[in-house]
Formats: structure tokens, sequence, C-alpha cells
């Protein structure tokens, strides 16, 4: 509707025909496996949004085959927001972006499932063992362009992952907890 009512339609046509697939090809396949990070769009049963941040060595996104991919979920903060909203509703986003070499990204719209057991640990960090994997079957996959996408050096750094040393994890770096009790509610899971 929205194409129609601003002129994108034949645009939007061209869109799916030219770069939108069901599945990862050899390309896709390749981008995922060198990523290091992947941001995750999710939503509960009422349609509430989250995103979050999933990052890893390389690789940490799993290729199973081109129609299904999986990645770990490691022990957090306890909110579980992104499984509460997979519980409720499967669909997701991921959106991959490569800030450093090719300045491109990947959009995957996915039906996802928590798995507790997939068996692929031996391939992550030492002393970073997944409580479970979130594994998606790819119902869309596409290019998100570069011209928006800034330029970025990495920058070496020691992580310690699965901490759960405040200072280490970021402290109270918002001021939340400073400013006191705010009386909202915010638990969703």
């Amino acid at each position: 509707m929205l194409q129609c009512a601003y002129g994108t339609r034949e645009r939007a046509k061209k869109f799916y025909k030219d770069q939108v697939l069901d599945h990862l090809n050899t390309q896709m396949i390749d981008f995922v496996r060198r990523m290091e990070m992947a941001f995750i769009a999710t939503a509960d049963a009422a349609g509430r949004a989250d995103c979050s941040l999933r990052a890893g060595s390389p690789g940490f996104i799993e290729v199973l085959e081109p129609g299904r991919i999986a990645y770990p979920e490691y022990r957090g903060n306890g909110v579980m927001a992104t499984l509460g909203n997979i519980s409720e509703n499967p669909h997701i986003g991921l959106l991959l972006l490569d800030f450093t070499h090719d300045v491109i990204g990947l959009h995957i719209n996915a039906r996802a499932t928590i798995v507790d057991d997939l068996k692929l640990d031996v391939r992550f960090e030492r002393g970073r063992t997944p409580e479970r994997w979130v594994v998606a079957e790819v119902e869309e996959a596409d290019i998100h362009c570069r011209k928006h996408i800034p330029r970025l050096a990495p920058v070496g750094r020691h992580r310690m992952w699965g901490t759960d040393d405040v200072r280490t994890k970021g402290g109270d770096y918002f001021g939340v907890r400073a400013a006191g009790p705010t009386g909202a509610d915010v638990s969703r899971s």
C-alpha cells in the first residue's frame, strides 16, 4: 500500500526480483562466516520490538545449510528479551554489517526456534559455552546497501567473555542505578 502511495512500487519489484532470495547463496554464506557481530531484531506477541547485539569470533553464526543458520546464546543479564520474544513470536530479523572491509550488509529474515543442545560448542572461544542456540530458517536474504554504512577501523582489545565483574561489563555507565528506583516496571518476560 505504501509503495503505491509513495510511488516506489516498480523500484521495490525490481529490488525483490534482483536482490532477494529465500536462502543464502555462496557469497552470502561466505559473508556470514566472516562476520563478528549481528544485530537481532525480535518482537513479542503484542508487537513490542527489541533489537540486540550478538558477537563472537568469525564463524560464530553457523551456516547449517543454505536455508538454515544457528547462533549461540550465552549467559547474559537474565532478562532474555530476545529468547522471550522468539518464544512468543518466531519471526526474527538479523542484520550483519561489514564496517571494515567491503562496507556492505546482509539482511536475513527468518523463523527461529530455541534449541538447548546443538553440539557445535567446539568452535567457540574458551570459557564461552553456549547455554542454548537459536536456529533460524531463512525466509528472505538480501543486501543492505553500503551508501549509509560508515567505514570503521577495528580496535584490538581483550574481552572478558562470561565475566560477572560489574566494572568490566560497563558498570552503571548510564547512571540508572545511581539515580535510584524509577517505579517503572520494565520486565517483559
